[in-house]
């Protein structure tokens, strides 16, 4: 059966650690699997890592660039030497590429959403693989990803993806670093991310001295890719071939259960394409409209705000206890639910002095978060 692969490997598989040059054994294990993928039928998306890394490399730089513009322009530089490595390897087996360099707000903005999700259909459909990084070289930072776990589940999102496997320097996940703590546990299966917590695992901040990412950001992109119904598996980078052994059922790495699926291509952008501007915290009254009987959300129902935003931003929903509910589109700016929030809608006009809309987030506008 043909399924929608998205492949990510970071930066620790494809460089060598003590220099940071390509690791060209990985990549050409890497390119094959993904080719012989592509002859079974299956859709696949490379997300890659390793610009920067690859254009300190080349300018002889020594280790990874603090500055943003340093760090931007050294990108230019390694991207083209990177994507011309897996031209090179993919064309000697007759397996057409594509570059996609994406910034968040290529998915912020409803119409370039779109735009990209058209663009990655047509290459799939083309045969094509994509790959894909973030736009190092222009992106600023209140639309950057941040990492590229964060990016290849909100592209797994984007294109309704059946699987997102997530290439690192570790096998699966463990209840601890297994580097440095003998007693580290392997987990074979996450159903729910707050298992983890419960768990009590132990997932660290940093990646490698070349990457941004480590197992916190994968833990992060596995909650948004299965939220959007894409099952997440956390493997060994340096065995790309896993990949297909995966997909024939085999036991390997750390799976992450799907959840309930946004039921429209809207829904999913609401969910994951957005950055939401603002915070509403609400009654146990609202809590229970919004969550239970799937209504809208109403002033009345709203206890406090957060944060400076314009109508039409993303906000993000929380209940009495602080936890996040749900994401959605609000009707009215923070200045203007600041003065209406705990009214009834008929007091609306009266208190803003022009009538307004009677929810602050539409049904149709708002997503739950949790399955």
């Amino acid at each position: 059966m043909s399924q929608t692969l998205i492949v990510k490997i970071g930066t620790s598989s494809l460089t060598q650690p003590e220099t940071g040059r390509l690791a060209l054994s990985t990549i050409a294990t890497l390119v094959e699997t993904l080719t012989n993928l592509r002859h079974q039928g299956h859709r696949v998306v490379l997300v890659s890592s390793g610009a920067v890394g690859v254009g300190c490399d080349r300018l002889g730089i020594t280790e990874r660039p603090r500055s943003v513009t340093l760090k931007q322009a050294v990108a230019a530089v390694g991207q083209g030497r990177l994507m011309r490595v897996y031209d090179d390897l993919f064309s000697h087996l007759q397996q057409p590429i594509a570059q996609v360099l994406l910034t968040r707000g290529d998915l912020v903005q409803r119409s370039r959403y779109v735009n990209a999700y058209n663009t990655f259909q047509e290459l799939l459909r083309l045969g094509v693989i994509p790959i894909v990084n973030e736009n190092d070289t222009v992106a600023v930072e209140e639309l950057k990803f941040g990492d590229n776990d964060t990016l290849s589940a909100l592209v797994a999102s984007l294109i309704e993806a059946d699987w997102l496997f997530l290439l690192t320097d570790v096998d699966r996940l463990y209840s601890a670093d297994p580097r440095s703590n003998p007693d580290a546990q392997p987990i074979a299966l996450v159903n729910r991310i707050e298992q983890l917590e419960e768990l009590q695992v132990q997932t660290g901040a940093a990646g490698s001295q070349w990457g941004t990412g480590g197992m916190v950001t994968k833990i992060s992109a596995a909650r948004i890719a299965t939220v959007a119904g894409v099952r997440t598996v956390i493997t060994e980078g340096r065995s790309p071939h896993n990949i297909q052994k995966i997909l024939q059922g085999e036991q390997i790495g750390t799976h992450f259960a799907p959840q309930t699926v946004p039921t429209n291509a809207r829904k999913r952008w609401i969910a994951h394409g957005l950055i939401p501007a603002g915070k509403l915290y609400l009654d146990a009254g609202a809590v229970k409209a919004v969550t239970s009987a799937g209504k809208s959300l109403l002033a009345a129902g709203i206890t406090s705000i957060e944060g400076d935003f314009q109508a039409s931003d993303a906000v993000t929903l929380y209940d009495t206890e602080g936890r996040a509910i749900a994401r959605g589109i609000a009707n009215y700016s923070s200045t203007e639910l600041e003065r209406i929030r705990g009214h009834q809608s008929a007091e609306i006009p009266a208190i803003l002095g022009y009538a307004g809309a009677a929810t602050v987030v539409h049904r149709d506008n708002l997503v739950l978060l949790n399955s």
